[in-house]
């Protein structure tokens, strides 16, 4: 049975975000988060109907309209309202598993009590999510600037009974959906329509499974090349813990001592232990360099991230201690647009070097032996010749994707918000580098595992005997001609599912 995620606004991480957003984890509010919510609720019923003085959001319209007064009768319709007319996204959906992600995320944000959302408006959020009531939230329209407005606004709608929402693959109006899991809709209260909308969910979602899965390609890419450098019969010298000791960067030496690693007990590198060749090319020797300086960019992604899975974004924000809702800039998403253009860049290299290593596994002038675009019937048989082409476009379609959004702004709201992040514009980015270089990296292990074969009986090291044994699974050996395409798509997933990487790890520990 699957443990339940209790979320309490304090304590989430990267690897909870993909444990309910991918794998299905059920989630519930935390006890401690209750007390909280209840008394930042207190705070917001005060404002909205004790108080006399303007309280953004609550008795004032938005944006530009923070002068207006909205009288006290009408403050549930204004926070109705505020969800229609923020609901103007446009384009493909998000992917399942990125809405699942920002309601989870969502859910775990208002339950810090910071926001003043009642208590069974998160249920309601919760309850949606466990039950697979997914709303069908349009992924273009945000400028991440008061968070993820018209995302969020398209995620909220379903609680109220409008909008739309998948469940068990159909499309329905959202009261619909909901009547079908025997829930609800919640009438919103005061606040609580701009307490579902204001803050960087879905931006930090991106994030999240992002980062694991490129982290999972990080991995991924080490185990790739070392099964190229045994093809290519490279040398193991420029891998020594020496060298990366005197340039101590941390994904530098990871990456090195995992290539390393993966090529213990190689009888393909003994073979050639004394030969005549001084340097390998880049793309090999100075792998570590590359796949490490990825690495560290990646590191910096899980810090941002990280603290904004539970970060308190809204505004105003509720501070029950001081008595009092203060107008603030959390919901900016410049922290998290950066991160993610920081992401799409180190994702990109990874493929871009990957590839240059498939060029030198076809091409017989940089290979060392082994049979132009490895097929021992070259002429008939294309081999890998159009494999290589593919990698090729998603590294140069990738160039153009890592050229950063978060260094554009456009002021909206007639210049009341004159300074936008462009963070969702770097997600939607960011997930289509991930899934080239995904793919580009499939291309890379094909390649590796058909070119190492052509050296038996000679065996390489046990990371890449591990490696080359789980790509057989889903790849036989290419012989004849066949359309490659439906297994660089399998591979590619078992990249991004961790499969290919739990596999190699079962058999030489877990890499760094």
């Amino acid at each position: 049975m699957i443990r339940s995620r209790a979320l309490s606004g304090e304590d989430l991480t990267v690897e909870h975000v993909w444990e309910v957003a991918v794998g299905g984890a059920p989630v519930e509010l935390a006890e401690a988060a209750r007390g909280r919510m209840n008394d930042a609720r207190e705070l917001v019923e005060r404002a909205a109907h004790g108080a006399h003085e303007h309280t953004y959001g609550i008795n004032t319209g938005f944006g530009r309209f923070v002068s207006a007064s909205i009288p006290e009768e009408l403050t549930e319709e204004l926070q109705l309202r505020l969800l229609r007319s923020h609901a103007c996204g446009v384009g493909e959906p998000y992917p399942p598993e990125v809405v699942r992600a920002a309601m989870l995320l969502r859910a775990n944000a208002l339950a810090k009590g910071f926001s003043g959302a009642r208590i069974e408006t998160v249920e309601l959020l919760i309850e949606c999510l466990n039950r697979g009531v997914l709303p069908n939230v349009p992924s273009r329209g945000s400028v991440g600037a008061s968070g993820d407005l018209a995302p969020l606004a398209h995620l909220a709608l379903p609680l109220v009974g409008e909008g739309q929402a998948w469940l068990d693959g159909e499309l329905l109006p959202g009261r619909e959906a909901l009547a079908r899991v025997e829930l609800e809709p919640v009438r919103l209260q005061a606040k609580e329509g701009l307490s579902l909308i204001n803050g960087t969910q879905f931006m930090a979602a991106v994030g999240a499974l992002g980062l694991v899965r490129a982290r999972r390609l990080a991995k991924a890419a080490d185990a790739a090349c070392a099964m190229s450098l045994e093809a290519l019969q490279g040398s193991r010298s420029s891998l020594r813990p020496g060298i990366h000791r005197l340039r101590p960067l941390r994904g530098q030496g990871a990456s090195a001592a995992n290539i390393l690693r993966l090529l213990e007990d190689s009888a393909i590198n003994e073979s050639h232990r004394w030969c005549d060749k001084v340097q390998d090319a880049y793309s090999l020797r100075c792998a570590p360099q590359v796949h490490g300086a990825c690495r560290d960019l990646f590191d910096h992604v899980a810090y941002t991230v990280g603290v904004e899975l539970n970060a308190a974004t809204d505004n105003p924000l509720v501070l029950v201690d001081e008595d009092e809702l203060v107008s603030n800039g959390n919901f900016h998403g410049q922290p998290v647009a950066f991160a993610l253009d920081v992401l799409a860049l180190g994702v990109a290299e990874l493929a871009s070097i990957s590839e240059r290593r498939v060029e030198r596994l076809v091409n017989p002038s940089l290979s060392d032996g082994l049979p132009p675009f490895l097929t021992s019937n070259g002429g008939l048989n294309s081999g890998f010749m159009i494999p290589q082409y593919v990698a090729a476009s998603l590294v140069s379609e990738n160039k153009v994707l890592a050229h950063p959004a978060s260094v554009d702004s456009i002021p909206t709201s007639a210049g009341q918000e004159d300074h936008v992040s462009m963070g969702n514009a770097a997600g939607l980015k960011a997930l289509q580098v991930l899934a080239n270089a995904e793919h580009a990296l499939a291309i890379e292990l094909l390649a590796g595992a058909q070119a190492v074969e052509f050296l038996a009986p000679l065996e390489p090291g046990a990371g890449v005997r591990a490696t080359r044994a789980f790509v057989r699974t889903l790849s036989p050996r290419l012989a004849d001609d066949r359309s490659l395409g439906a297994e660089i798509e399998a591979v590619a997933a078992a990249i991004r599912s961790g499969a290919l990487v739990g596999a190699v790890e079962a058999e030489v520990g877990e890499l760094a």
